[in-house]
């Protein structure tokens, strides 16, 4: 099975109440990891490359390491760009074999934003790639994305039909509450998503396919571990799992995950050495931090995404 669109995937999940992962990938055992779990749990799988992994483990490296993916595991896998920053970087993974991409041009005026979607669109469509794209700005910093909280948005549901008809984009990210990396709520602060923005946009957008982005729980277990063996992690509150899993079996079809995996993959490699501290292979502490993703994914798969035995 070639890579695959999300088209297909966003149809089945939105008809079944349940959303696909996205998950950020970096290197080869992240990506082991991620596919290991969806191989088990018979999961379709989006591995997305942000533009910091690009330049990080080069682009062709991360495409074929995607097609090895692909080829070992059988599994509908979509390869998107994550966060776009303007038409060239869409551009440039289109023409690298990206079957999906995210222009995000939410931080322009509405009129702007169409403009530049559309533009990048219209070289998607003509190459048989999907875009998605986003109305609204989620706050925080994960890789390139850096929003401070006064400059966040949510989405409003006025504009998400015309912005859709005159964009012609497959898929939407919207802003209701979800933030970008690992610290989101400051302890005593209650997390609060708005579910009443996301049931408007769905009733505004029918079967539209919807994006959650900044969606990481942040497990508090791998926190506590990290700090255990000498990090400094302060605590976190990331998105509460029964949220996401209410949102997805709404509108939304794709949830990212990135802040969870790297929580995972630091705390494995933390208590690997502080047990092993004699070990210098790679391939020891490496091999631990690729179980570590994939007990995390094979958690998101089955507990909170719902897409197991959708594959």
């Amino acid at each position: 099975m070639p890579l695959v669109t999300s088209t297909e995937m966003f149809k089945k999940a939105y008809a079944g109440g349940y959303a696909i992962g996205a998950f950020n990938v970096n290197n080869m055992e992240t990506i082991q990891g991620i596919v290991e779990a969806g191989k088990e749990c018979n999961s379709p799988l989006i591995l997305q490359v942000s533009a910091g992994a690009r330049k990080y483990a080069n682009p062709v490296y991360l495409k074929h390491l995607i097609e090895a993916a692909v080829e070992t595991t059988g599994l509908p896998i979509v390869m998107h760009l994550d966060h776009g920053a303007d038409f060239e970087a869409c551009k440039s993974a289109i023409d690298d074999g990206f079957t999906s991409v995210m222009i995000d041009a939410s931080h322009h005026a509405f009129s702007e934003n169409i403009e530049i979607t559309k533009k990048v669109v219209k070289y998607a469509h003509d190459r048989g790639v999907v875009v998605e794209a986003e109305l609204g700005q989620l706050a925080g910093i994960e890789d390139a994305v850096n929003v401070k909280a006064e400059d966040a948005c949510f989405t409003h549901p006025d504009e998400v039909c015309e912005f859709t008809e005159k964009t012609g984009c497959d898929s939407l990210a919207i802003a209701i509450g979800t933030s970008h990396g690992a610290y989101k709520f400051k302890p005593g602060q209650k997390p609060q998503l708005r579910f009443d923005i996301l049931e408007e946009v769905g009733k505004r957008l029918p079967g539209f396919p919807i994006v959650l982005h900044g969606a990481s729980s942040v497990p508090q277990d791998r926190v506590a571990i990290i700090n255990q063996y000498g990090g400094k992690m302060p605590d976190a509150i990331g998105i509460p799992e029964e949220m996401l899993r209410k949102a997805a079996s709404m509108a939304v079809c794709k949830i990212n995950i990135d802040s969870d995996l790297r929580v995972a993959c630091t705390a494995a490699i933390r208590k690997h050495f502080a047990e092993h501290p004699d070990h210098f292979d790679p391939r020891q502490y490496l091999g631990d931090a690729r179980a570590a993703v994939k007990e995390i994914v094979k958690h998101k798969i089955t507990d909170v995404l719902g897409s197991c035995d959708k594959a």
